[in-house]
């Protein structure tokens, strides 16, 4: 049974993942403004932001994804600059976490999507390789990089 999501998770999902100004340097800073943390007020041990407006991010849920249905996530067909920001030393608590940013380039996304919005990013590393030919036409699969 598929629960659905409040208009509250749709908004979490832009405050922790929609930035399109964010750099590398503004992960202390960004995560603690916007109040980013596990529901114990524990720090997480990664947060990603996506480095886009918000129009582009929920066009991946209104048709510019794929979606795998073996996953339940809506993988971008565009690709996404992001700044991944990960924990420094585990067992930090709010408001005393520190990050370490790390900028990637052309990524492809994915996202769990719910009424055409989108409402959980997923942290794995994803790409989209070739698996042959069938037919002239080229076999696709997204998989999960460490």
């Amino acid at each position: 049974t598929k629960i659905p999501t409040t208009p509250a998770e749709r908004l979490k999902f832009k405050r922790q993942h929609v930035d399109a100004k964010m750099t590398a340097n503004d992960c202390n800073k960004k995560i603690s403004c916007r109040n980013i943390y596990k529901n114990d007020n524990s720090c997480k041990t990664t947060n990603t932001f996506i480095l886009s407006d918000e129009k582009t991010v929920k066009s991946i849920c209104q048709g510019e994804g794929r979606y795998d249905s073996k996953s339940g996530m809506t993988y971008s067909k565009k690709h996404f600059r992001i700044v991944k920001c990960k924990l420094k030393s585990r067992g930090g608590r709010k408001p005393h976490c520190q990050y370490r940013g790390k900028r990637f380039t052309n990524r492809t996304i994915a996202v769990r999507c719910d009424e055409g919005l989108p409402v959980h990013y997923s942290d794995n590393d994803i790409d989209l390789i070739t698996l042959g030919k069938e037919n002239n036409k080229e076999i696709k699969k997204y998989v999960i990089v460490s």
